[in-house]
């Protein structure tokens, strides 16, 4: 965000020039046209300024005459990729962000492609059977299984690497020799990829014990290798180191439709009825943060589920947080999966930056 939105502020009956000098002053070519409660009623840009003056207007005219009173707007806490993508869908370079139809930041597109970097590692969970989607399967990790031009577990790299992480670790079990061929040592992608292999299945959270001694002090990103998400990550390391918490996990809302009426009673006496309510509930979406410390406590080679052992640390009175998300998110475990994956996969990259 603009170090300095404050001073692209400016009312609507200050002059033509009072807008000229803002935008020289803040190098910036947009600024933004606010009532006294600093409501958002307009914006002016170079190039409406340019319009302004072939109209006949005069540089002491006031800015309402030229503003844009429909301007691109985003919420206050838009992901940056979706920044990104609307200015570049509207061929602007600046976008007003808002809340409650008030100015509260404006974001540029250069400091939304200023790429952020991330020394976190990564953990990635790849040595899973892929049983229910045999017999793709038989001959391939389900990691490694082809969701448009591309494994599964590309995608997943990808999106870290877009958001400025670079060290990845993936755990291996299942035909360990075809992920480590084909992504190497992640040079082909410019980061740094290591290995941890399972002798034999450890669950979800077993292998964080295989994780060598030398790791940052940092909290570590755990993903299923069977995930598609557009899930925010840096928004996810902020949202979990703001809350001090030993693990984060990220959960999706999931509703159930019970198929026939639901009856409630004391007794024998009916005190109300339901019919075909919709359940809500939390579902684990298979990414988490943890600390280096939870990661240090779990011995090798002992199996256990991130579920059983953030259990563990909650019956310590540790703190685990979850972190709601409702950007698209597909566990890829059943064949329907798979196919909805395939039909998904265009639009997933298109929006992709």
């Amino acid at each position: 965000m603009a170090q300095r939105w404050q001073q692209a502020l400016i009312h609507p009956s200050q002059s033509i020039r009072d807008a000229l000098q803002c935008m020289n002053d803040e190098a910036l070519r947009l600024v933004m046209v606010v009532d006294e409660q600093q409501h958002l009623i307009g914006v002016v840009t170079d190039g409406d300024i340019r319009r302004g003056l072939l109209g006949d207007l005069t540089l002491d005219h006031p800015v309402q005459a030229i503003m844009n009173t429909s301007p691109a707007t985003a919420a206050e806490g838009t992901s940056k990729a979706s920044l990104v993508r609307l200015m570049k869908s509207r061929s602007i370079l600046s976008v007003p962000l808002v809340k409650d139809g008030k100015v509260v930041g404006l974001e540029t597109l250069q400091h939304a492609l200023d790429k952020q970097r991330y020394h976190n590692p990564v953990f990635i969970m790849a040595g899973g059977l892929g049983t229910r989607l045999r017999p793709l399967t038989d001959e391939c990790p389900k990691p490694m299984l082809k969701v448009g031009d591309k494994p599964i577990l590309e995608t997943i790299l990808q999106s870290f690497i877009d958001a400025g992480f670079s060290n990845f670790y993936i755990s291996t079990h299942y035909m360990p020799e075809k992920i480590q061929d084909y992504f190497g040592d992640g040079s082909r992608w410019g980061v740094d990829i290591h290995y941890v292999h399972e002798a034999s299945p450890l669950g979800t959270g077993g292998a964080l014990g295989l994780l060598p001694d030398d790791l940052p002090d940092l909290p570590i990103i755990m993903i299923n290798g069977d995930i598609l998400t557009k899930v925010d990550f840096e928004r996810l390391l902020n949202f979990h180191n703001d809350s001090q918490a030993t693990a984060t996990m990220c959960v999706r809302e999931y509703e159930y439709q019970i198929p026939y009426g639901v009856i409630n009673g004391q007794g024998i006496e009916i005190t109300s009825m339901e019919e075909k309510p919709i359940q809500r509930f939390f579902i684990n979406a298979g990414i988490y943060v943890v600390s280096p410390e939870l990661a240090r406590s779990v011995p090798k080679n002992q199996p256990v589920d991130m579920p059983s052992l953030l259990d563990q640390r909650m019956q310590q009175q540790e703190k685990v947080v979850m972190f709601p998300i409702h950007e698209y998110w597909l566990d890829i475990g059943r064949m329907d999966d798979f196919h909805r994956a395939q039909a998904d996969i265009y639009t997933f990259e298109r929006e992709s930056v």
